[in-house]
């Protein structure tokens, strides 16, 4: 028997597309709803249903008869959110609270937040779920923002269960790749020209979880009972995949089997933090099944094959920046809206 029916924003994303397959092989009934900025790599199958469409116009008909939203739609990474703020807001925070409300005007049993680690910002010691948030980058606030609505909604008393999932960097080989994460940025680097590319000083600690990890959290929380996940915000990680970036450049030479070089770029990271990931372990058994070094294999043997290109739809702010250039000039040469 087919399961239950989820809608999930953004699902063409560099999680999204490994969360989808996820969910197909779990039995669920999946419409994905994104602007396919990045393409649309999904094969056909009977139980899934793509639209092509803007967060911030989503119709609110898509959330009738819906079990589950997995809100993973935003602009999503710091860069971005620094260069278009306004946008970043609008899609990562206020285009997720009218999901939010739309979803639970219409009955959907669960909603699931996908939010960032990233809101923990500068913090010494490791922090759990209760631990203040210091949102140091358009895209951490907008994150957190969404987290408040998301949280409030719950409090003035929706029957819909809310649950907000703050993940680590995630990492590992996507259908919609990502080389401006830092373990493929690494591994790509080390692969393509012997050096791996690192920020400055390599002494900040970040946390990290494999995108399929990250994957199965959502699922999980799908699959919980209802009143162990409603209101709840779970940081998403392993405890043993907190890293030093420095750390993690040797991990990520370790799976190349190669030498570790590596240049400094860029000013120096204020972005350190590390992560407490007990909760999950303890309220949804979670537990992370991938590591550093054979997920840089995996993306190694995927180049030398040349099953991955790392073309300009790999570095998530300079396609954004290409997408403008385009609109701009289409703009220019078809001032009446069509070229010919």
């Amino acid at each position: 028997m087919r399961k239950q029916k989820i809608l999930v924003t953004g699902g063409a994303g560099y999680i999204g597309s490994i969360l989808v397959q996820e969910l197909l092989s779990a039995g669920f009934d999946v419409c994905v709803y994104d602007r396919f900025f990045f393409g649309n790599n999904f094969n056909p199958h009977p139980n899934l249903t793509t639209i092509q469409g803007d967060v911030r116009n989503i119709p609110e008909a898509l959330f009738s008869n819906v079990f589950g939203v997995l809100d993973l739609a935003a602009l999503s990474n710091d860069p971005s959110g620094e260069m278009m703020p306004t946008k970043t807001l609008d899609i990562n925070y206020r285009a997720r609270r009218r999901v939010q409300e739309l979803a639970s005007a219409n009955r959907v049993s669960k909603y699931v937040l996908a939010s960032s680690c990233s809101v923990y910002g500068f913090q010494d010691g490791v922090l759990d779920e209760n631990a203040a948030t210091n949102p140091l980058t358009t895209y951490a606030s907008a994150n957190l923002l969404a987290e408040g609505a998301a949280l409030t909604l719950a409090e003035k008393g929706t029957d819909m269960s809310i649950t907000v999932l703050r993940q680590a960097t995630v990492y590992g080989l996507s259908p919609r790749m990502r080389f401006d994460l830092a373990i493929n940025g690494m591994t790509l680097g080390l692969y393509q020209n012997g050096v791996i590319p690192m920020m400055r000083d390599g002494s900040q600690w970040r946390p990290f979880v494999h995108v399929r990890d990250t994957s199965q959290a959502f699922l999980s929380v799908l699959e919980a009972e209802r009143e162990i996940v409603n209101q709840e915000i779970f940081n998403v990680g392993s405890n043993s995949q907190n890293f030093q970036i420095m750390q993690l450049a040797e991990l990520v030479a370790k799976g190349l089997d190669k030498q570790l070089e590596y240049e400094f770029y860029g000013e120096i990271d204020v972005r350190s933090y590390r992560v407490d990931f007990g909760k999950i372990a303890r309220v949804l058994g979670f537990t992370t099944s991938h590591n550093v070094e054979s997920a840089a294999f995996e993306i190694s043997e995927a180049l030398s094959k040349g099953e991955l290109i790392p073309d300009i739809k790999t570095k998530t702010l300079q396609w954004y920046q290409e997408l403008e250039k385009w609109n701009s000039r289409i703009k220019q040469i078809a001032p009446d809206g069509y070229i010919l």
